[in-house]
């Protein structure tokens, strides 16, 4: 059920915003040197590498680093590609993932080949038997914000609950966030890198309720 709904709204989204995906991609073409596309190497279900892409909204030579651990990170962005990140169309190509069965809608957010402390601790309460999602119970509730720990608890209470319903409902309150812009830590914010407790610490939960 999940799969083919996967494949029916991952199909017409393509065919909705073909033309925007091709402005867009115009746009990052015309305003930094490079390809319109990123792609980037991800952990997917079962810890197998995938390849993953992103309209780029940095340098061709920025490292391959999550945006808060990168120095002087506004100095990598395109002139666009601010805008791109805090409207999250920047993720709009991760559709062609979808269609090809490497990450579903909803789902733990793929993590980079090198963050091993992430992979690690999604390994040890079975996350990683989950296809990865464009979003998920863990980007609603903080996104960027959100320390590894507490991501991942995020992450196993969606393995535990996870249903169609549940789905859609993490879909709709995803679309409501991105209008909003909550939750995305730009390049230079203050707020990129936030230490919150989780019971996957060794200390008490402090997460905040849903």
């Amino acid at each position: 059920m999940k799969r083919l709904f996967d494949i029916v709204l991952a199909s017409g989204l393509l065919v909705v915003f073909a033309i925007p995906m091709a402005g867009i991609a115009l746009l990052v073409r015309l305003t930094s040197r490079g390809p319109a596309w990123h792609w980037s190497d991800r952990v997917g279900r079962h810890n197998v590498i995938f390849r993953m892409p992103k309209f780029r909204s940095m340098r061709t030579d920025t490292p391959q680093l999550p945006t808060h651990l990168l120095q002087d990170s506004r100095n990598w962005i395109t002139p666009i590609g601010r805008f791109l990140r805090k409207s999250s169309l920047d993720e709009l190509p991760q559709l062609i993932s979808i269609l090809r069965g490497d990450m579903s809608f909803v789902g733990p957010r793929p993590a980079l080949y090198n963050q091993d402390d992430l992979v690690e601790l999604r390994t040890k309460h079975g996350v990683h038997k989950l296809a990865p999602g464009l979003t998920g119970w863990a980007q609603i509730n903080g996104r960027d914000e959100l320390s590894i720990p507490v991501k991942v608890e995020f992450d196993a209470e969606y393995l535990e609950r996870q249903s169609f319903g549940f789905d859609l409902s993490i879909m709709a309150a995803t679309f409501l966030r991105v209008f909003r812009s909550e939750g995305v830590v730009q390049t230079g914010d203050s707020t990129a890198h936030v230490h919150k407790e989780s019971k996957f610490d060794d200390g008490p939960s402090q997460r905040r309720a849903a």
